[in-house]
């Protein structure tokens, strides 16, 4: 939808699009937005490079102008994450995650809680990770099995269903991914297995992890390399950042191997890496790759065995 209103520089018309704001002549990818912040009848759109753009003279347009760039906001989010499951609940409360706190749309999928505020916290929690979900009063408590604890809940009538959907939902997805992982193959080097989304059976991944080095091969029927990985923490540790990341990119596989150059010329990659710390912690790590080719078991081989 168009609006009318009035920007730096003079009056414009103003288009909510479905990866990004168009003001005038101006468009902003919403990769490229850090907040969205509504103050005095002005929506202030701040970017990740410091610009802050006033947006005022909406007149009684404001609140439609606010639900809906908030929700395209929030939908592109939920791109990023690659959210594609059936949604169960849609609400709006209270959300406190380590280091934010505020107010947010807050949605159940069959697989996930999503957190959704306006601004670039967005942040999907994986219920095949959960230890246990909680009521608290007004408060639903996510705990994962890290320990991290993830809170949200004043969601008005909708805070006790939605504790009851989640710890149902976790149950089920775990359920179901147990019994997927159990056909999953594993054949040396390889020590270790996972799938991607839970629903996902038909792509999976094997992982042979030694002290210090991963070599990680991805069955998604599309497989050209192997992708190599050097850690100095505990194997464990390195295992769940493994296993983490992996569930966050589901078929989305490019988002593991992408260079950092390759990531900042796409904006829905921008904003992936952005949204999920596993990822990150995964890219980091990176060690090249080897392509499938002859030789390719000799020379995963070598690299396996450099640091014994």
């Amino acid at each position: 939808m168009k609006y009318e209103g009035r920007i730096p520089g003079g009056d414009a018309e103003l288009s909510i699009e479905r990866e990004g704001l168009r003001l005038g002549g101006q468009f902003i990818d919403y990769a490229d937005v850090s907040e969205l912040r509504p103050i005095n009848h002005r929506i202030y759109v701040v970017t990740l490079y410091g610009e802050q753009i006033e947006i005022s003279m909406l007149g009684h347009s404001f609140d439609g102008f606010w639900e809906e760039l908030t929700a395209a906001y929030a939908g592109r989010c939920l791109e990023a994450l690659f959210v594609e499951e059936e949604r169960i609940m849609l609400c709006e409360g209270e959300y406190a995650i380590p280091g934010a706190a505020g107010r947010a749309k807050i949605a159940l999928y069959t697989d996930s809680v999503c957190i959704l505020p306006p601004d670039r916290r967005a942040l999907r929690i994986p219920l095949c990770g959960t230890r246990e979900i909680t009521l608290n009063g007004y408060t639903v408590n996510i705990v994962m099995g890290s320990g991290a604890c993830f809170t949200v809940g004043r969601m008005g009538y909708d805070t006790h269903p939605f504790a009851e959907r989640a710890a149902h939902a976790a149950d089920l997805t775990k359920k179901e991914r147990a019994q997927a992982l159990a056909q999953v193959p594993l054949a040396p080097p390889f020590n270790q297995k996972g799938l991607f989304r839970t629903r996902q059976t038909d792509i999976w991944w094997n992982a042979a992890v030694t002290d210090g080095r991963c070599a990680l091969e991805l069955f998604t029927k599309d497989d050209a390399a192997t992708y190599l990985y050097r850690f100095s923490e505990p194997r464990e540790v390195f295992l769940a950042g493994l296993r983490d990341a992996a569930e966050a990119v589901g078929t989305h596989r490019e988002l593991i191997y992408l260079t950092d150059e390759q990531i900042a010329e796409r904006p829905l990659c921008r904003m992936s890496a952005a949204s999920s710390e596993a990822v990150r912690y995964l890219r980091a790590r990176s060690d090249g790759r080897l392509i499938h080719s002859a030789g390719h078991a000799g020379r995963l081989a070598d690299y396996l065995s450099e640091n014994k």
